[in-house]
């Protein structure tokens, strides 16, 4: 499904959070649900760093995408996209590249209604929008390659999304499904990825977690050693795996580290 087709093709449960409208609460924006603002405030009362996680992150994919489209990438795919905030990926991208090439994906059908808006880019480009869950690793490829060469080198970005997904080879089988998507990637790839943490924060990460188990959101924090096995047999961008405000940050970046920590760790890795 692109952004072109009717909204009316998918109902919004708004019976139960979603990941992409609390973040959205915690980035001040507007499209969400009460569930969704019940949710966000329970975890920010027991993790302050929420807040200052949710802006670190959308900088972080920033200067990931920027740093990705300088080494000479103009195809990108976002997973688990979120609703849309500005400057957004295609906007990153397409200022570095005018013709660079970007599909975002989700499974949020309020992302499927900002659609229209997330088509807006470059007219050297393209911008494009498909419906579809990161587990359905085939369908969603198949519809990315509506847009994209898949034969090209691509820019695989997950933010902020695998501490949503378990590692039960019989369920998400998170590691399974990640390898599945490099592999189907063409040489010169690469995979942009942040994911919470416990080692920073033990206490108030796991008290968060419980909060979104108990909502009916998986949650699964994970280590240093745990997040870095996302990157293996795959070359490291410096400064290598490390907390997300401290990936090549800018001058803003620094100063906002002043603020606290963020439980957050991120990297980026080219696919030899």
């Amino acid at each position: 499904m692109t952004g072109s087709e009717s909204e009316a093709a998918v109902r919004i449960d708004t019976s139960r959070p979603h990941p992409a409208r609390v973040y959205d609460w915690w980035l001040g924006g507007k499209d969400n649900y009460p569930v969704d603002e019940e949710l966000a405030r329970k975890i920010l009362a027991v993790d302050g760093t929420v807040l200052r996680g949710a802006r670190a992150n959308r900088r972080f994919m920033q200067r990931a995408v920027r740093a990705v489209a300088e080494t000479g990438v103009r195809q990108f795919l976002d997973i688990g996209t979120g609703i849309p905030t500005e400057p957004n990926l295609h906007q990153v991208a397409q200022t570095v590249a005018a013709e660079s090439r970007i599909v975002y994906a989700d499974n949020d059908p309020i992302v499927l209604r900002h659609a229209q808006a997330l088509l807006h880019g470059s007219d050297e480009g393209a911008t494009e929008y498909v419906h579809a869950d990161v587990r359905d690793v085939d369908t969603l490829l198949r519809r990315a390659a509506d847009s994209l060469d898949l034969d090209r080198p691509v820019a695989l970005s997950l933010v902020a999304l695998t501490h949503y997904l378990g590692e039960d080879p019989a369920g998400d089988d998170v590691y399974g499904l990640l390898r599945r998507y490099v592999d189907a990637l063409a040489p010169g790839s690469h995979l942009i990825l942040s994911q919470v943490t416990p080692d920073l924060n033990p206490e108030a990460i796991e008290k968060a977690a419980n909060h979104f188990r108990r909502s009916g959101t998986p949650f699964h924090p994970r280590s240093l050693a745990e997040f870095s096995r996302f990157f293996e047999g795959l070359e490291l961008l410096g400064p290598g795996v490390i907390p997300v405000s401290g990936w090549r940050p800018d001058p803003q970046d620094v100063a906002l580290q002043a603020e606290g920590i963020v439980p957050v760790y991120a990297g980026v890795a080219r696919k030899p």
